[in-house]
This record gives structure tokens, C-alpha cells and sequence, in this order.
């Protein structure tokens, strides 16, 4: 999924949170929103560690060019490639993020926005492939050695 579905879905999202718990105000309006975008930063550090480069839009430019690649693929060729490692994209660091609501209401809103990120994400590995990716790391790891990279 692109970043400006996220961005337009997390803002619809969190402004939906908004309306139903105005309590979260508009800090964690924005917490939420932002969150939803944000945890692609991965992304970019794959770029930069793989590519040696740290030009965000050749980064950007990349990632469309194989996200191209990867749609013109047959479904069975799909679910022989991996896009890369995401460390941010994983049950694990949900549960990270949970453990910091401990401290401070502010994760609560991370979390949130981080969860439907992820939803989103393997809605879309749902539709595309045959399998479910980011659902954890440990798990992401060790089956992305098995795969081809895109």
C-alpha cells in the first residue's frame, strides 16, 4: 500500500476515533494519523542499508518501481518474493508499544495508529498473495530466507 493511502486512511481513521472518544483530542488525533504513516520509515532505512543511498526521493522512486515490478507478476510468482525486511512491521513491536502505555498515554495512540497500519497491510498481502506478511518478525525472518527478493 502506498503512503498516501495510509495517510488518507490513517486521517480518516483517527478522525473517526476522534468523533467516537473526543477525549483522545487532538494530540492523539494527530498521534494516530501520523503513526499510521511513520512506521514506514523502515522502509526508507532498507532503502538506505541496501542501496547505500540516502536521497528520500530515490528511496521513494525505488519502492514504486518495484511495487510496478511486483503488480505485473502472476499471483503465484507474487508469493515467491519478499519486498524486504520491515522491523517495524510486526506483532512484536506492537507489543512493545503496549508495554510503553505504562508510561504514558501518548503509545496508546502509536499503537492504535501502528495496529491499523498493520491491518491495512496484511488486508492488502491478503489480496494480492497466498500468504500474510508483517504479522510478526520472528516469523517474517525466517521465511523471507526462503524467498526470492524482489
Amino acid at each position: 500500500m502506498y503512503v498516501q493511502s495510509h495517510l488518507v486512511l490513517g486521517l480518516i481513521f483517527a478522525l473517526i476515533l476522534l468523533v467516537i472518544f473526543p477525549q483522545i483530542g487532538l494530540i492523539g488525533f494527530l498521534l494516530i494519523a501520523l503513526s499510521t504513516v511513520l512506521i514506514d520509515v523502515d522502509h526508507y532505512i532498507y532503502y538506505v542499508y541496501k542501496k547505500k543511498d540516502w536521497s528520500l526521493n530515490n528511496a521513494y522512486n525505488w519502492f514504486i518501481e518495484r511495487s510496478k515490478r511486483f503488480q505485473n507478476l502472476s499471483r503465484a510468482q507474487r508469493n515467491k518474493v519478499y519486498s524486504g525486511f520491515c522491523f517495524l512491521h510486526g506483532t512484536e513491536i506492537l507489543l512493545v508499544l503496549l508495554l510503553f502505555t505504562l508510561f504514558s498515554e501518548y503509545f496508546l495512540f502509536i499503537f492504535i495508529g501502528f495496529t491499523f497500519h498493520l491491518f491495512l497491510d496484511v488486508t492488502c498481502s491478503r489480496i494480492f498473495m497466498d500468504r500474510m506478511d508483517k504479522i510478526s518478525l520472528i516469523h517474517d525472518f525466517f521465511k523471507f530466507k526462503k524467498l526470492k527478493h524482489l
